[in-house]
């Protein structure tokens, strides 16, 4: 199938083919027939790919910030490398959608194949979305009217928040889409607006819907219109749908309001607000959150909990059917919004109109309907220039190309003797975007077709920590050598199985434990090989906070932080003692503040500390080796210093070195050559019961 993507890197944008996406749990398998696009989303997207770095950088000084710190910490060229990495990754471009559904994943009550809905799917042939941001049309409802149901929801939450009243006044500045539907809104709760914008065109429409205007290329005084509008007395309220970088429009909001107003931003504006325009009139402003309630709540979109009705009456979903209900009535008029239309196949042209500075309002993209045309394809074929068919290693398919597969796993990949067959996820464009770029000979959103290929000898496995165990079982169970990304399992049980399957099959298991294969810690082993005494190991990982709702603390999810990443920490202080772990403690600050004490058989003792209350100005990683008179200190994997080590005094390279190539080059040379697994099965086992353990 087709979809738009843009990169972020260049703002280039393209008409890409990429699988179809599957049926997940909570999800609609939607055939798109009409969508929308956003003019001032998809426009500030496209400016931000086509700035500079200095222009990227302006755009975003938290960001910026964040980039020096890592820099400090990290180095330029590894910074470098994950900001490159970041940005070369493709943006979904579009959330305004309508179609058909042809099929519902697990759990999905209310939808059936063949019903019409709405939803906030990109421009895509067919695509998968959340139940929850999924309405059905009603019959009253044509497609093209339907596609403006997510604008609509916007400009409806943004009214939520104000809270209009019958016969209040209210300004609405900037008569965009989300504008000229906040102006019919209003009006159909009985409130006097005016509008405020440059355009004529704009404006006229304003005024065909009720509304009085302000004409700012006349060069007319809002300030002194709206105080006339309102009789005086100052407006009721403010609705901000201005898409600007400017400050203006929230400062002559403030000016515009009566004592107590309220002011909504659902554009873009500039934030710099004057303590002055607030404090006298005790303003009150926010800022409106998309659709409604449960957007960007991974338990409502991910996990389709509804937030109950006595609660929250007004979700996303149901500000969705909101609208679509006023369109079904009458009351909101979409047809004079339409501007331009266009065929999918030529969105290129759609989205030049969008950056040529031609006036234009709502642009639809429409697909092609056909009956008898074959069901889109879950695996594309990638072209042969892009695939590197020719080499004589392992057959190699990967399931997952996320971030830590981006960065970590893939380039190594590409630089490896093995011949790159499929790459899966549950992503279409993150599966074909990684096969284009790393040499894959087709993408999927089958991990089956993976684990079914006999030509594929060998899978890696880069999923979320939950589904590990159950597709490392699968993959050992069609007789391939597995490689899988930390950690091997999150709970017991999941241990228990992937010991069932490994007693039962003949292929090799690896776990990505990628920091003892670094260039330090190879150095670092070596030199401990000659002392016989126990050693003192110190840990220090300064891991940074997460967003509480990250998947990483979910605990079926993710598993947590200790599970999730500690394990690098447990396996490597493992592979420096050489000794198994006798005893395991742990101290809680928080579920990723903790420290763990490990003894071992050989009297060697390891203190890790993980914690999240730290500042990213420090550095992330560092280990401390304290045995017969010396000490080794290895900072963030960047230098090495050696303290009473005869004819060693310091390792320093020129960019970071975490181990991601020596592990996938130790695994791939095992499989190549038929040897045991560079990390023993049994070794793994120890270190993922005691990261349980010490998680626990």
């Amino acid at each position: 199938m087709l979809q738009v993507l843009q990169s972020p890197l260049n703002g280039v944008f393209e008409v890409a083919e990429v699988p179809v996406p599957g049926a997940n749990p909570g999800a609609l398998v939607i055939r798109s027939k009409r969508t929308l696009i956003s003019s001032g989303t998809e426009r500030m997207l496209l400016d931000f790919g086509r700035a500079g770095w200095i222009g990227k950088a302006r755009q975003q000084p938290d960001k910026l910030r964040m980039l020096l710190d890592k820099i400090r910490t990290d180095g330029l060229v590894a910074t470098l490398d994950t900001v490159r990495a970041k940005l070369d990754q493709p943006l979904t471009m579009g959330y305004c959608n309508t179609g058909t559904v042809l099929d519902a994943g697990g759990g999905v009550a209310g939808f059936a194949p063949g019903d019409r809905v709405a939803s906030n799917g990109a421009h895509a042939e067919v695509v998968s979305v959340p139940r929850n941001l999924c309405a059905k049309i009603p019959d009253a409802v044509s497609d093209q009217a339907a596609a403006f149901t997510v604008i609509g929801a916007i400009a409806l939450e943004g009214l939520r928040l104000a809270q209009p009243e019958l016969g209040e006044s209210f300004a609405v500045i900037g008569l965009g889409l989300i504008g000229l539907l906040a102006v019919q809104l209003l009006r159909a709760h009985g409130c006097r607006v005016l509008g405020i914008d440059f355009d004529r065109q704009r404006l006229e429409l304003a005024r065909r819907w009720g509304a009085e205007t302000v004409d700012l290329s006349e060069g007319v005084d809002p300030l002194r219109v709206a105080e006339a509008f309102a009789g005086g007395r100052g407006l009721d309220g403010v609705i901000v749908a201005a898409a600007t970088k400017s400050h203006e429009p929230v400062h002559q909001g403030a000016q515009m309001c009566r004592k107590r107003g309220r002011i909504v931003l659902v554009g873009v504006a500039g934030l710099e607000l004057s303590r002055d325009d607030f404090y006298k009139k005790e303003l009150r402003f926010q800022v409106s959150c998309s659709y409604g309630p449960g957007r960007y709540d991974p338990a409502y979109e991910e996990k389709g909990q509804d937030y109950p009705i006595g609660f929250v009456r007004w979700t996303a979903q149901r500000n969705f059917e909101a609208v679509l209900g006023l369109l079904a009535d009458g009351k909101l008029d979409v047809g004079p919004l339409i501007t331009h239309r266009f065929p999918f196949e030529r969105a290129e042209e759609a989205y030049q109109l969008l950056l040529s500075g031609e006036p234009h309002l709502g642009i639809l993209l429409e697909y092609q309907e056909n009956p008898e045309e074959a069901p889109p394809q879950r695996t594309i074929r990638i072209s042969p220039r892009k695939a590197r068919e020719t080499r004589d290693g392992p057959v190699v398919g990967v399931i997952g190309t996320g971030q830590q597969a981006l960065r970590a796993l893939l380039p190594e990949l590409r630089e490896s003797s093995a011949r790159l067959k499929t790459a899966a996820d549950q992503n279409g464009v993150s599966a074909a975007c990684a096969a284009r770029k790393f040499g894959f000979s087709a993408a999927t959103t089958e991990n089956a077709g993976v684990l079914a290929d006999p030509e594929i000898d060998t899978v890696f496995i880069a999923t979320r920590h939950d589904s590990h165990a159950r597709l490392v079982c699968q993959a050992l169970q069609a007789g391939k050598h597995v490689f899988v990304e930390k950690p091997l399992a999150v709970n017991e049980d999941d241990l228990a199985s992937i010991e069932a399957a490994v007693a039962k099959a003949p292929g090799l298991l690896m776990a990505g434990f990628n920091r003892r294969f670094a260039r330090h810690a190879l150095q670092a082993k070596q030199l401990l090989e000659g002392i016989r005494e126990p050693k003192a190991i110190v840990i220090t990982v300064n891991a940074g906070a997460v967003p509480p709702d990250h998947w990483t603390l979910d605990s079926l999810a993710g598993g947590g932080r200790i599970i999730g990443e500690g394990c690098h920490f447990i396996d490597l202080a493992r592979c420096l003692v050489g000794s198994r772990v006798r005893s395991v403690r742990s101290s809680k600050l928080s579920a990723d503040t903790v420290t763990i004490s490990l003894g071992y058989e050989d009297g060697s003792t390891a203190a890790i500390h993980y914690f999240a209350n730290g500042s990213k100005a420090f550095p992330k990683e560092r280990v401390e080796i304290f045995c017969g008179g010396r000490i080794l200190q290895l900072n963030n994997f960047r230098t090495m210093k050696g303290y009473g080590w005869p004819g060693f005094r310091s390792m320093r390279l020129w960019r970071q070195d975490k181990g991601n190539a020596g592990c996938v080059a130790a695994f791939l040379k095992a499989v190549r050559q038929g040897g045991p697994s560079p990390i023993p099965f049994e070794e793994l086992v120890e270190v993922a019961r005691v990261t349980l353990q010490a998680a626990g």
